[in-house]
């Protein structure tokens, strides 16, 4: 039996910048499932993303799924990408086997947790006070240089994660400490800085857009006073959860949210295509 790709429509021109195609997975022209690809509207026209794959009930465990997957390779290619991003539910153990069979490298996970208890208190010596303007700008350029840099340590290449990270900066701190629904807080410890928090209070939730200890205050327990304060935060802004991006080879962020209660939504995969 053949499975094959049938587009469902003309191939998608969006309005921003992206260009997207839907397609029906076949067997022996009998529709089995459906897959929608898409360029990424961050990276741009060379990164494809597998934004949906499904295979009827009927279908499913005889390698439909397998196949499609790879046709959509060979599309995205003949669009001159380089590279194809999946996300994964957490939980969806089988979509998460198949990718990581087909070549996905696991490059993040989203996570989040209900805030529905106490809101947390401080440690004794820790207090939180709002960013001054005299330190956002070394801020703002440190926390840049710094997200560009994890990309490029994950083979982004430079130029594009250096743009997405002005991009980021650009969309999300619009009008710098001012922007609304903004916190960026100092954490000082003993009263030294400590620690930056980072966080955005979203209409649907709060969200944890970064977190920083200080070089000379690791190891001391700061990350989970940050993540407290990031809680209590978004507990007061009248937020009931809270979530956040880590990169996969972050080891020690990825357990500390764990322990806290973070539970994974999805798993973030890329593959280089060759």
């Amino acid at each position: 039996m053949t499975t094959t790709l049938r587009p469902t429509e003309p191939l998608q021109h969006n309005a921003d910048g992206t260009r997207s195609r839907r397609y029906r997975v076949c067997v022996n022209s009998r529709p089995v499932g459906g897959i929608h690809l898409a360029t990424h509207p961050e990276y741009g026209l060379g990164v494809a993303r597998l934004t949906e794959l499904h295979i009827e009930e009927p279908d499913r465990g005889r390698g439909r799924g397998t196949v499609a997957a790879l046709a959509a390779e060979e599309v995205v290619r003949g669009w001159g990408c380089r590279r194809i991003e999946v996300s994964v539910p957490g939980g969806a153990e089988a979509a998460l086997r198949l990718a990581t069979a087909l070549g996905y490298v696991p490059r993040s996970r989203n996570m989040a947790k209900r805030l529905d208890g106490p809101v947390p208190v401080l440690p004794a010596g820790s207090l939180a006070r709002p960013m001054t303007e005299a330190e956002f700008g070394p801020w703002l350029a440190e926390d840049g240089q710094r997200f560009a840099q994890s990309l490029i340590d994950r083979g982004v290449p430079r130029a594009e994660a250096e743009a997405k990270a002005k991009q980021g900066h650009a969309r999300w701190l619009p009008d710098g400490l001012a922007t609304e629904n903004t916190q960026i807080s100092v954490l000082e410890h003993d009263g030294e800085p400590a620690g930056t928090l980072w966080l955005g209070l979203w209409p649907d939730m709060a969200y944890v857009l970064n977190v920083e200890v200080h070089e000379g205050h690791r190891g001391r327990g700061h990350g989970r006073t940050l993540m407290l304060l990031a809680e209590a935060q978004g507990a007061e802004g009248g937020k009931d959860r809270i979530a956040l991006h880590v990169f996969a080879d972050n080891t020690p962020a990825e357990r500390l949210y764990e322990s806290l209660g973070y539970e994974t939504t999805d798993h973030n995969l890329v593959k280089e295509l060759l």
